[in-house]
């Protein structure tokens, strides 16, 4: 641990600067960063005063390959990415765990009184208590701490911020109390069990194993009890390229429905076959049996079928093109992935309101503007957020300008794949 006044000094010093190119990749946003943690550092002393601190950091994470396939006991490719979330930390001798989130209230939790409460559901307190009750119940020591937290991991873009936030309690509890030695995939399982248990959020693994993990990971959840995590070295930036991600600012009302019929109607073709999940189900089977789940289910449900097999298969491919260093192979099957999204998935936009198009804009106006610099498809749920493009370095400027000009300033964000997952900084 290091005074926060000497930390503060350091930084401005720019002591850290190796480490934090390290860390975020961009040499862009070295200044950027630089400032970010005075001021965090800065924030904890207002909060809680001056006195020694560690520094942790837990990354968002956006999904590569896989476009709906987890729900369905598939495979997907995610990766960390440099947006982050950093939390000043000390130890306390009380028996409570204190957290301030930028921008909002003290929060305090007894750590004899981690029980579920509905309550609280919903809430960053329910977060919180969820990752220590399940590090508890794994048989960790648990003890007390207060943190500062900021993120600029943006809510609402797909990327995660609820999973960055859930990795930094666990790495931070890792960290103060259990030597590091956590495994991130544990951290992962516990971050999921807190947002499904406490939070009450039904959501799949894929976030918070690639926010913990960090680099690129693939993941078979083909038993979604002990997924087979597998994860990839592979430096982005080495290629010339960055990944774009562009909030098209399209309204998520009443998207529920559309949301909840793509695995709905998944399962409903998987029971064509005899089969619960389409994983059970071969491509080969889905394919010769498509009047069958026309006729049993409709059109749409066999187009979405189609999907999965495929998009499966491409994830599988993907994540071989990468760890052979076959990088155009692996732009053409996202560039395959977002066609299939577009086409037979059908998440780009509800057929509700067909008059508002924002992702089908953006993926149109990608494809004008990249032409060879770059491929984009749908990123994550669909319908009204966001879209990804992997774009070469020498084009990313004009490439956001074009988007910003269209969906406003700021719109479009430049990420790196960052190889670390929830780590200790300092």
């Amino acid at each position: 641990m290091t005074q926060t006044e000497t930390l503060k000094k350091e930084f401005a010093e720019h002591k850290y600067d190796a480490l934090l190119t390290d860390i975020y990749i961009d040499k862009a946003k070295l200044a950027y960063q630089t400032d970010r943690y005075i001021r965090a550092v800065s924030a904890y002393e207002d909060a809680f005063g001056a006195g020694e601190v560690s520094i942790y950091s837990a990354p968002g994470r956006s999904e590569i390959g896989g476009n709906h396939t987890d729900h369905q006991h598939g495979e997907v490719l995610a990766s960390s990415i440099n947006n982050d979330a950093i939390a000043i930390v000390s130890v306390i001798s009380e028996p409570e765990v204190r957290v301030i989130s930028d921008g909002y209230s003290l929060i305090t939790i007894p750590l004899d009184s981690l029980a579920r409460s509905a309550s609280e559901e919903g809430t960053t307190t329910a977060l919180i208590k969820g990752v220590l009750a399940g590090l508890q119940e794994r048989g960790y020591k648990l003890g007390g701490f207060q943190a500062y937290i900021t993120s600029d991991v943006l809510i609402g873009a797909g990327l995660s911020s609820s999973a960055a936030f859930e990795t930094i309690i666990g790495t931070i509890v890792s960290g103060l109390y259990n030597h590091m030695e956590i495994s991130p995939v544990e951290i992962a399982i516990i971050g999921q069990y807190a947002e499904n248990v406490y939070f009450g959020k039904p959501c799949g693994l894929m976030d918070q194993m690639a926010c913990s993990v960090g680099s690129l990971v693939h993941i078979d959840f083909a038993n979604p009890q002990e997924p087979v995590v597998e994860r990839i070295e592979f430096d982005l930036d080495a290629h010339g390229y960055s990944l774009c991600i562009t909030d098209t600012k399209g309204s998520h009302a009443d998207l529920t429905p559309d949301y909840a019929a793509i695995p709905a109607e998944m399962k409903q073709a998987a029971a064509c076959f005899g089969k619960e999940f389409l994983a059970e189900v071969t491509a080969e089977e889905v394919l010769s049996g498509i009047n069958l789940i026309r006729e049993k289910v409709n059109d749409r449900a066999a187009l979405r079928a189609l999907h999965f097999v495929q998009e499966n298969q491409r994830v599988r491919q993907e994540t071989k093109a990468l760890s052979e260093d076959r990088f155009e192979d692996f732009l053409t099957t996202v560039k395959a992935s977002g066609d299939s999204s577009f086409k037979y998935l059908q998440n780009v936009y509800t057929n509700h309101d067909v008059e508002h198009q924002n992702v089908s804009i953006a993926l149109a106006v990608s494809d004008c503007v990249l032409g060879k610099n770059g491929v984009s498809r749908v990123h994550g749920g669909g319908f009204a957020g966001t879209i990804q493009a992997f774009v070469k370095n020498e084009a990313v400027s004009a490439y956001k300008k074009q988007m910003d000009a269209i969906f406003g300033e700021g719109s479009c964000d430049i990420l790196k794949i960052r190889k670390y997952g929830g780590m200790l900084v300092l």
